[in-house]
């Protein structure tokens, strides 16, 4: 175990597992460097079947160059239709390779555009559309760029075997092996550029209205341009404190690019006063609904990454349980190969069941979870509910803090803190292939081997 990067350490992953140097280098030199192919278990009817009972048109698209939401919308305004009428699994990245299902409701194979950038594969139709459930997870192939020591991936792949409580590899050219790492929420889920929403959904869980749109303004990054900078700082000195703050004066800052900031000064600076607590959170909910949600899951990802990063440094394993945990069981229906956690089927592990549940998660049949807060949250005994109420101390959180308006309420669910995959590596070019379940993040992985800022890991 070593310490993670410094940008990593502010989402709450403290800790590399591996302890040997990284291969360096960095993602996404090339679209073609990062593949994706969603991990299906949909079943369609022949096209021939009646359109009457199975009015959804299925089909698959590997996508280069494109969004999910933006091909989604490209295909509606081809077709003339409503964009509500696209449906698919999982969204994707555009600087990518990706190979989804859709489901377009009322089309026929003949009324599909050619598309550039899109290679569409017909498979038949369906009752009904295609919805985040039937993604069962991803396989990946990538590519380092620029490796300053690929060959260090022999030892890193032999400690997280290790670390999955698995076999190791060895260290020739073309390895196979499984590995495991814990199951953090990738960068990506607190912004890659500029990690802060997780920030705004901890004001927001302490009903802090006026602090959670104050930290989604200000805190600059480095890697934001200058002006943009320079317009977080003003809120920063001008509006994070006082009675008489202009907003006008912050709206005039803020490039036109960012329209949910200006959305937000334009809620405050129409207000007739000064906002109370109820503007600020009207202002928020001026924000899309999606985006009020990931805030609040942003809180939530945090705590779990800290409970993840403190259990390791109790040196608690991740492969098996202790007494006191939380354990989850295996979907029956995942694809062959893929270890897939069933959040809906748990069970509380006592001194009594330590052994026999250990032998289900050494097949992988079961694994131990932590808690995504929630108002229907019920904490770990043991030490890791040691370590869950811990966290949630320090952060001033309660489970009740939870019940919240709107689109920010939140129940809570629980997550198996390890994911463990297949994995085969090539050294020229350094690729690595694998496959996760739904949820978890292939650079919560890439980050063992590449050990850099978490920028270049795209």
């Amino acid at each position: 175990m070593r310490p993670a990067h410094p940008t990593e350490q502010l989402v709450g992953m403290d800790h590399y597992v591996s302890a040997a140097d990284g291969v360096g280098g960095r993602l996404r030199q090339r679209d073609d460097h990062f593949r994706v192919r969603e991990l299906e278990r949909f079943a369609t009817e022949p096209l021939s079947a009646s359109t009457d009972a199975y009015p959804h048109l299925v089909f698959r698209a590997t996508l280069s160059g494109w969004d999910t939401n933006d091909f989604a919308t490209r295909l509606s305004d081809a077709l003339g239709i409503s964009r509500e009428r696209v449906n698919w699994a999982g969204t994707k990245d555009k600087y990518a390779v990706t190979t989804q299902l859709f489901s377009v409701y009322g089309a026929d194979p003949d009324d599909l555009p050619d598309v550039s950038g899109a290679e569409i594969e017909v498979l038949g139709r369906a009752g009904r559309s295609i919805e985040f459930g039937d993604l069962a997870g991803n396989a990946f192939e990538l590519v380092v760029s620029e490796p300053e020591s690929p060959e260090n991936a022999a030892a890193i792949t032999d400690e997280l075997a290790a670390f999955g409580g698995l076999e190791g590899g060895d260290a020739d050219d073309e390895s196979s092996t499984s590995v495991g790492v814990p199951n953090f929420f990738g960068q990506q889920r607190f912004g890659s550029r500029r990690p802060i929403t997780h920030k705004v959904g901890l004001e927001i869980v302490r009903g802090d209205w006026e602090g959670a749109v104050l930290a989604y303004l200000s805190n600059p990054f480095e890697s934001e341009p200058d002006a943009t900078q320079e317009a977080r700082q003003f809120v920063f000195d001008e509006l994070c404190e006082g009675d008489d703050r202009d907003w006008h004066a912050a709206l005039e800052r803020f490039p036109s690019g960012l329209r949910y900031e200006r959305s937000l000064l334009h809620g405050l600076a129409e207000c007739d006063g000064e906002p109370g607590p109820v503007d600020f959170r009207k202002t928020l909910e001026r924000l899309p609904s999606n985006l009020q949600r990931l805030f609040v899951h942003a809180a939530q990802s945090y705590a779990f990454n800290l409970m993840l990063s403190r259990r390791l440094e109790r040196g608690l394993p991740f492969e098996k349980p202790v007494a006191g945990d939380v354990v989850c069981f295996s979907d029956t229906d995942a694809p062959e190969g893929l270890e897939l956690p069933d959040i809906d089927r748990e069970q509380r592990v006592d001194e009594r069941r330590v052994r026999s549940v250990t032998r289900h998660c050494e097949r992988g049949r079961a694994f131990v979870t932590a808690p995504l807060v929630g108002t229907e949250t019920e904490l770990a005994d043991g030490e890791q509910g040691e370590i869950e109420r811990e966290v949630l101390a320090e952060l001033d959180l309660e489970p009740a803090d939870f019940d919240l308006p709107g689109e920010f309420h939140s129940t809570g669910t629980r997550r198996a803190i390890l994911v463990r995959t297949g994995l085969e590596y090539d050294l020229e070019p350094l690729t690595l292939s694998f496959s996760l379940p739904k949820g978890s993040y292939a650079t919560v992985l890439l980050r063992e081997y590449l050990k850099v800022d978490p920028v270049d890991l795209g």
